[in-house]
């Protein structure tokens, strides 16, 4: 599958629109891409900047949102509306029940079967009205047969897997696929160590697995028990990444070689985000599994997660100069490349793509 980016715009004095694409182009015949651009580095984009582009929009947390701690996939519909405003073509292939912490896992056997969901919830119905799409959101399960209340769940890389290779050509008619796939909002953080449990970041290294670009979006907890997520954390993460993907369309910064993982901090309670941060993932701990015997003993141990103390010489304590956590703890925007290729010190295409991609969050990226 020929997974390249839409071509880029020409240099400025830009017109209105640029010409119709190509015919092997994934962009709808119905409208042209945009090409406007900002008026300087760090300006909001047009409301076309994303016009044409097809996104598969996934997450670990379901597509239920149905929770009072809007832990359950909020943060998903607050990504679709923040991307159909901007006017891209999204389509939600979405694990069927919560799949927090599966990471890259998968199911190796059995159905799966699609779930769409007519009834979005309150205030989402409208979000993407007339997309070409029609911006179906589908949930997804390991069922052959209804999707119901109990039925286990497709995993995050299942859902990117599948609508990769089957789903979005079966339902949508897109034979070549997306253009990226986004993966989240999640709610809480994936930094450091948490990020090989991740579902989130799991999702979208499915989709590089396949040579599609993808970019994974968490919010952080609005308190301290990492038990509540704000509707303005998720907002305000979704419409920064809105004009991040507009900025990197725009220069040709979609890759299949990584994915690109973005943290977002607690604005809940008024404070501005800072500026993005480049960063590494770090080897601290932040959230700990630990268990405990069970009452009565035996063998059966509760699990027990909690969040780490920040202290000298403890196993938890992060110790990479550069982490994600460092940054988004300090309150900025955490932006860091993620490559599923496990061997250590390996560096894609030589590096540079992410000598381009970190010279734009460093420099050019969007400022919350």
């Amino acid at each position: 599958m020929n997974k390249g980016t839409r071509p880029p715009c020409p240099p400025p004095p830009a017109p209105a629109s640029c010409s119709p694409p190509p015919p092997d182009s994934r962009a709808s015949p119905r409208r042209p891409i945009s090409c406007r651009r900002p008026s300087g580095p760090h300006a909001e984009p047009s409301a076309e900047l994303l016009a044409g582009l097809r996104v598969l929009l996934s997450n670990d947390d379901s597509m239920q949102a149905a929770k009072a701690s809007h832990a359950d996939g909020l943060g998903l519909y607050e990504m679709r509306k923040a991307l159909c405003a901007a006017g891209a073509d999204v389509v939600v292939m979405a694990p069927w029940q919560v799949q927090s912490g599966k990471g890259t896992a998968v199911t190796n056997g059995g159905a799966l079967t699609l779930a769409r969901r007519t009834q979005l919830p309150a205030g989402y119905e409208n979000d993407c009205t007339g997309a070409p799409s029609g911006s179906p959101v589908y949930g997804v399960c390991l069922s052959d047969d209804a999707c119901g209340a109990g039925t286990p769940s497709a995993t995050p890389a299942d859902t990117v897997k599948f609508a990769l290779r089957s789903g979005l050509a079966a339902k949508v008619g897109w034979a070549d696929g997306p253009d990226v796939v986004v993966t989240g909002i999640n709610s809480g953080p994936n930094v450091s160590a948490q990020v090989n449990d991740s579902g989130t970041v799991g999702a979208a290294v499915a989709a590089i697995d396949d040579g599609v670009p993808a970019i994974a979006f968490s919010s952080s907890s609005g308190d301290s028990t990492n038990s509540y997520f704000p509707v303005a954390n998720y907002r305000a993460n979704a419409e920064f990444g809105a004009r991040l993907l507009a900025g990197m369309r725009e220069r040709s910064l979609f890759t299949g070689k990584f994915a690109v993982k973005v943290d977002y901090p607690d604005v809940s309670t008024g404070r501005r985000a800072k500026a993005p941060l480049w960063t590494d993932i770090g080897h601290g701990k932040v959230v700990w599994h630990d268990y405990a015997a069970h009452r009565g003993g035996g063998d059966t141990f509760d699990i027990v997660p909690g969040v780490c103390a920040d202290r000298p010489g403890d196993s938890c304590t992060e110790t990479v100069r550069r982490a994600d956590s460092t940054a988004l703890l300090s309150g900025h925007v955490a932006v860091a490349p993620v490559t599923a290729d496990r061997t250590y010190g390996a560096t894609v295409d030589d590096g540079k793509n992410l000598r381009k991609l970190k010279h734009y969050v460093e420099q050019d990226a969007p400022r919350p």
